[in-house]
């Protein structure tokens, strides 16, 4: 067995066992009945869990119950809280000594998300990683890859979800070179642009599969400059994936259509649009969503998704935009099992999109409002500003 698939046992067997088999599930786009009733009673079972755990999930629990989102099952209770809540509190339903983990979801200053995980939350949500690139035939443990990072550089003190991420990411297929877009300079960390187009053009040459993994913004500015100094497209070989992770926060003036973006990366780099996915995940929620052939965010088996009205949180129907809510049991070390992002989104049926996965997939279309926190997204766009 692929050892990014070996199994992970919950932290109490008895008192979790819905909520093991759940997240056992091998296919990440099961749907139907039988997974519903099974999503429930882990939910269920997580409730029970956190509440015996956290005196905060217990008032929750015990306070009016919110109105059911008929997408995560009106019959599963989602006691609702915000992302923006890990910006200022730390709650845990573990002891201290417990944590195997500790990460955060902004850059060097500003208000940061402190979530703490035990190793099976940590070792789940990887699991469910390894799940999905396993479904679209990703993890190549025979081909060796090289790597560009749009991410921060590890350095000791460097706890970033994105960073983690990424380099969880590099073990789907072996390491034959990395780079760093954003290098650690001892005091911070800077974008290399020129370290960029050097590691795109030697790895061309190279004929390994490149893999390119982080902030969609890197690598725009990346392709920008290497028009601007005339730097001819380079074609990269057959085999190549990119996966995008961050968004566009903080630098949405220099933000382009997805499918502008998707074109230009196939026109300079020469990867075709299948191998182009972009993902969405949080250090709040690390349940993965990764895009489909067609480019939408469908949500896996071990998760549900709603839409809740920015002013009532009330749940709305496919196609209505407002929080983005999500819904996942899988979660043991912090009551996160149901969370409302800051995030603006629509839901829509899967049979919407025409790709053979039948959940329903949901678009993100922008920050709600606006706020002084920073996400690691924030953080790494301002390093963009020297650079334009």
């Amino acid at each position: 067995m692929n050892p990014h698939l070996a199994p992970v046992e919950v932290p109490d067997p008895a008192a979790l066992a819905a909520v093991q088999r759940l997240c056992d599930l091998p296919s990440p786009y099961a749907s139907g009945p039988e997974t519903d009733a099974l999503f429930a009673a882990a939910m269920a079972e997580s409730h029970a869990w956190h509440a015996e755990r956290s005196p905060l999930f217990r008032s929750l629990l015990a306070d009016t119950p919110e109105v059911p989102a008929p997408t995560v099952g009106t019959a599963v209770r989602t006691p609702l809280l915000h992302a923006n809540f890990f910006k200022r509190h730390e709650v845990l339903s573990m002891a201290r000594d417990d944590v195997f983990l500790h990460l955060t979801s902004s850059g060097t200053t500003g208000q940061k998300s402190q979530m703490f995980f035990d190793e099976w939350t940590i070792r789940s949500a990887q699991r469910m990683v390894a799940r999905i690139f396993d479904h679209y035939g990703w993890i190549t443990p025979d081909q060796p890859a090289n790597y560009l990072l749009y991410s921060y550089e590890p350095a000791p003190e460097v706890r970033l979800g994105t960073s983690f991420t990424d380099n969880y990411l590099c073990d789907f297929a072996p390491v034959r070179h990395t780079t760093h877009a954003l290098r650690h300079t001892g005091t911070g960390h800077e974008f290399d642009v020129h370290g960029c187009i050097a590691a795109l053009r030697r790895y061309a040459e190279e004929g390994l599969p490149v893999r390119i993994l982080g902030f969609p913004a890197f690598l725009h500015f990346t392709l920008e400059r290497m028009r601007a100094a005339g730097i001819p497209p380079v074609q990269l070989p057959e085999g190549s994936l990119v996966v995008l992770g961050g968004g566009w926060k903080g630098h949405a003036d220099r933000q382009i259509a997805k499918e502008d973006f998707y074109d230009e990366v196939t026109q300079q780099l020469g990867i075709p649009p299948e191998r182009i996915r972009d993902t969405y995940g949080s250090v709040e929620h690390c349940v993965p969503y990764i895009e489909c052939a067609h480019h939408r965010l469908h949500v896996p088996v071990w998760s549900r998704a709603a839409v809740r009205d920015t002013r009532t949180l009330r749940p709305l129907p496919y196609g209505e935009r407002g929080y983005l809510h999500l819904v996942s049991p899988y979660i043991t070390s912090v009551p996160a099992q149901s969370v409302v992002m800051g995030d603006l989104a629509s839901l829509h049926p899967g049979d919407e999109c025409g790709c053979p996965l039948i959940t329903p997939w949901f678009t993100i279309h922008g920050r709600a409002g606006v706020s002084r926190n920073r996400s690691c997204a924030v953080a790494a766009a301002e390093l963009l500003k020297g650079m334009s």
